[in-house]
């Protein structure tokens, strides 16, 4: 039995690494066609947050796959693979209530990550992405991912979810958290502007919180941050998209090659 275990665990581990990997480096590519140069000089960075997720791969992918094991084979969650175990209308609000749970635990320890010594100890180098890139999603300390690695394996022991529900929970995770840090917004307007926007994440919500750090604490959703008076906003990407300009300039002043980003051509916020 423990073989098993070690073996689900170790798994799920690479499963979660390789979806980093993939996801990421989706985006990146994205990034380089939408915004070439906009991660030109941060070759040293975007490596740092490479290792930092891989390494927060294992803390995700350990829990998950014990979890993962005990669903399989002792029944331990409430995750059901029959559709019709529960009504059909149970299936969207059963996804709803999982993305609104984690919200509300993302919120309160990340802004719980800003207080003076939990950031110094471990938020401070989530925080050393400056600018944040695609690759930079995972790229926590060993205490931060634990706290983002045990919200989804701690509710399936209590919420019912269908099994593609929770694929669908995963997915939403997985690309919010690579979207909102890769330095531009690829969503359409309504979804981060006007009576939407008001009530949703994307980058244009997270990159204020990275250029002022007391704010804009959610994941899905700006409820607990216009709740609690955390929130500030959209911002834009001018700062940044400046300052990639500025070091693709240096570069070329000092005779230095391209990188795989390429020359830049950075010439809206959006």
């Amino acid at each position: 039995m423990m073989l098993a275990i070690l073996l689900s665990a170790i798994a799920m581990t690479v499963i979660v690494g390789v979806r980093y990997l993939a996801v990421s480096g989706a985006f990146a590519w994205a990034t380089r066609r939408k915004h070439p140069g906009l991660y030109m000089g941060l070759d040293p960075q975007v490596r740092r947050e490479i290792v930092w997720s891989l390494a927060s791969a294992a803390i995700y992918g350990i829990p998950a796959g014990v979890v993962a094991w005990g669903w399989q084979h002792r029944g331990w969650t409430r995750v059901y693979a029959d559709i019709h175990a529960y009504p059909l209308w149970y299936w969207p609000v059963s996804v709803l209530l999982y993305l609104l749970l984690h919200d509300a635990w993302f919120y309160w320890t990340h802004r719980w990550m800003h207080r003076p010594a939990p950031f110094k100890l471990a938020h401070a180098l989530h925080h050393a992405s400056r600018p944040p890139t695609a690759w930079a999603a995972m790229a926590f300390h060993p205490i931060e991912a634990l706290t983002g690695a045990i919200v989804i394996p701690l509710l399936v022991f209590f919420v019912p979810i269908h099994i593609s529900g929770l694929a669908i929970v995963l997915t939403i995770m997985t690309v919010m958290g690579v979207t909102n840090h890769m330095g531009w917004e690829i969503f359409p307007k309504f979804m981060w502007s006007g009576r939407l926007g008001g009530w949703l994440i994307t980058a244009s919500h997270h990159q204020r919180h990275h250029e002022l750090y007391a704010c804009n604490y959610g994941l899905y959703f700006r409820h607990w941050d216009r709740l609690c008076s955390t929130d500030r906003g959209v911002g834009d990407f001018l700062r940044e998209h400046a300052r990639a300009e500025r070091r693709a300039a240096a570069a070329d002043a000092a005779g230095v090659p391209a990188t795989a980003d390429g020359p830049s051509s950075l010439q809206s916020g959006r």
